[in-house]
C-alpha cells in the first residue's frame, strides 16, 4: 500500500489531521491498534478552546458540537469555601470555551472520515515505524494474521503517551521532561444535572474538588485521592459525601446524587519530549506531551499541534515547501511550554500536597487572594484558560 501520509493513531487528533488533509485532497491512511469501539468508550475531558472549536469548523465536522456543545462564558475557583467567578468573555474581548465531551468530537471525526472514504485499519498489531530517518519511510503491521507495509511520505505519530512513535525513536533523539504528581484524580461520571451551570474548581483542607458536566443531565465529577486508593473502595455514596465535604456550601448543596457511569482514578503527570520530529516522523498530541487535567488543555494541546502540522503538510503538497514542516517542532513547543505552565500553576494552586509546609500553604491561599481582588490576576487566568492564540 502507498499513501502520501501515515498517521499512527485513530485518537482525536489523528483523525483530525486526517480530515484536514483530506479537505485538501491529500491522501492519507490511519492505523490503530485498538478497535473503533474501544476508542469511542474512551472517557476524556471535553472543554474546548475557541481555537480549536474553529479547528473543527475548518474541517467540516461543527454541526453537533454547535447544536449539543454548552458555551460557557466563565468558571470559579473555589479556595476554603470562598468562590471567585472568572469571567472569561468579559475578561478575553468576547471569548469563550465549549463544553463538549472528547468521545462526541471523536464520533463526528469518525463519521466525516467514513463518509468520505477515507481508509483506518483498525485493530492493527505489531505496528513498527521505519526509515523514518531517510526519503521512504514505511509503517509494518499485522491485520488478521497478515503482514501488511505502508509506503508513504510522512508519518504522523499521533498514537498517544504509551504508542510505538516515540518508543521507536534512537536513543538521544530526544529530550524528556516529566514531573510525576503524588496524588490522582477520581472521576465519577453520572446521569444527573450539574451542581452548577458553570465549571467549579475547588480547593480545600480535605483536596482538590472539580464540578464538571458533559451535558444539562450529564454530570462528571473529580475528587484528588492518594495514588495508593483502589476505585472498588469508593462507593457512589462515599464519593458525593466527600465531594460535598470539598465544595462551597452553596455548590454542594446543589449536588444531585445518582448512580455512577464510570468511575476511574487517573493520576497526574506533566510531560515533554523534543524536539517532535525526526526525519519524516512527526510527533503531535499525548504523543509528544501530556499535562494535568487541572487546566483542561490536553485536547486543546493536540489540536494546536495538529494546526501546525496540517499547514505544514498542505503547504509541502501545494506550494511545495516545506517551511511549515522545519518550523513545526519549535512553533508547537512554544505553545505547548505555555500550556504546561498554566496546567502546572492551576495543579500547584488547586491541590493538597502532602509534603507542603504551613509556608506553602499560606502562599496558595495568598495566590486565590491576589486572583480573586485583581482584574489583572484575573485576566491572566481567563486568557490561558480561553486558549493563547495560534
Amino acid at each position: 500500500m502507498r499513501t502520501q501520509v501515515a498517521i499512527v493513531g485513530a485518537g482525536p487528533s489523528g483523525l483530525l489531521l486526517g480530515q484536514l488533509l483530506s479537505l485538501q485532497g491529500i491522501d492519507n491512511v490511519i492505523i490503530e491498534r485498538k478497535s473503533g469501539d474501544y476508542v469511542l468508550s474512551r472517557i476524556r475531558a471535553g472543554v474546548l478552546e475557541q481555537g480549536m472549536v474553529a479547528m473543527l469548523e475548518d474541517a467540516r465536522v461543527a454541526q453537533r458540537l454547535h447544536r449539543d456543545g454548552l458555551v460557557h462564558d466563565g468558571f470559579s475557583l473555589a479556595f476554603d469555601g470562598r468562590r471567585h467567578r472568572i469571567d472569561l468573555k468579559g475578561l478575553t474581548g468576547g471569548k469563550t470555551v465549549t463544553v463538549y465531551g472528547q468521545t462526541e468530537v471523536t464520533h463526528d471525526l469518525m463519521a466525516a472520515r467514513a463518509a468520505i472514504g477515507a481508509t483506518t485499519i483498525y485493530e492493527a498489531d505489531d505496528v513498527a515505524l521505519h526509515d523514518f530517518d531517510g526519503q521512504s519511510p514505511r509503517i509494518t503491521f499485522v491485520k488478521d494474521g497478515v503482514s501488511h507495509a505502508i509506503e508513504c511520505d510522512f508519518i504522523a505519530g499521533c498514537d498517544g503517551f504509551h504508542g510505538v512513535s516515540r518508543r521507536s525513536l534512537p536513543d538521544g533523539a530526544v529530550r524528556e521532561f516529566e514531573r510525576i504528581y503524588p496524588f490522582g484524580w477520581l472521576g465519577l461520571l453520572a446521569d444527573v444535572p450539574p451542581a452548577a451551570h458553570e465549571l467549579v474548581y475547588a480547593s480545600s483542607d480535605r483536596g482538590f474538588a472539580l464540578c464538571s458536566m458533559r451535558s444539562m443531565t450529564r454530570s462528571r465529577y473529580y475528587v484528588q485521592v492518594s495514588l495508593e486508593e483502589k476505585v472498588e473502595d469508593w462507593s457512589d455514596q462515599r464519593f458525593f459525601d466527600e465531594l460535598r465535604r470539598r465544595l462551597p456550601a452553596d455548590v454542594a448543596e446543589a449536588v444531585t446524587t445518582g448512580a455512577s457511569i464510570e468511575k476511574s482514578i487517573a493520576p497526574l503527570r506533566s510531560f515533554v519530549a523534543e524536539p517532535m520530529r525526526f526525519g519524516r516522523l512527526f510527533l503531535a498530541g499525548d504523543a509528544a506531551h501530556i499535562v494535568p487535567p487541572t487546566g483542561a488543555k490536553g485536547l486543546n494541546l493536540a489540536a494546536s499541534d495538529i494546526h501546525y502540522l496540517s499547514q505544514g503538510l498542505i503547504e509541502h503538497y501545494r506550494d511545495k515547501s516545506d517551511a511549515g514542516l522545519d518550523a513545526y517542532s519549535n512553533r508547537a513547543l512554544a505553545r505547548i511550554w505555555k500550556a504546561e505552565r498554566f496546567s502546572w500553576w492551576m495543579t500547584s494552586l488547586l491541590h493538597h500536597f502532602p509534603a507542603n509546609t504551613p509556608f506553602e500553604q499560606r502562599m496558595q491561599r495568598a495566590e486565590f487572594d491576589y486572583i480573586a481582588t485583581s482584574p489583572i490576576g484575573s485576566t491572566g487566568v481567563a486568557e490561558n484558560y480561553v486558549g493563547l492564540p495560534y
